[in-house]
């Protein structure tokens, strides 16, 4: 079976418009990039695109209520949402520096979310 879509490349400035061509799940054809790094996209992004997760997560004895945190690398776009479910468990207590993992492993993919954002405790 064959597939076409549609893609933005956002690797750079240019934006280009790429075509793809996808034939039983592998990509087999790429045009309307102008750099390699648009092929490269294309190649990720049209069968299993990946993502960086930011949320934020509860936090008790800070200043504020909850600690912006981000993934230390990306996690395939279709877990998204069960991603979002197990960060939705986190409560952590200050203090928490920028940096600390604050669940370790998401979903078995070997992507950290860690606190992007130091907060002191506060009494």
């Amino acid at each position: 079976m064959t597939e076409n879509k549609e893609l933005i490349c956002i690797n750079c400035p240019m934006g280009c418009r790429l075509n793809v061509t996808i034939e039983d799940g592998r990509v087999t054809e790429v045009t309307g990039n102008t750099c390699p790094r648009g092929r490269e996209y294309a190649l990720k992004e049209a069968v299993d695109p990946m993502r960086i997760l930011t949320s934020t997560v509860k936090i008790e004895g800070a200043v504020h209520r909850v600690l912006p945190v981000i993934s230390d690398g990306e996690i395939p776009l279709r877990q998204m949402f069960e991603a979002m479910a197990e960060i939705k468990k986190i409560d952590v207590t200050a203090p928490v520096k920028e940096g600390d993992i604050v669940l370790h492993d998401i979903l078995g993919s070997g992507v950290n979310i860690i606190a992007s954002r130091t907060m002191d405790r506060v009494d």
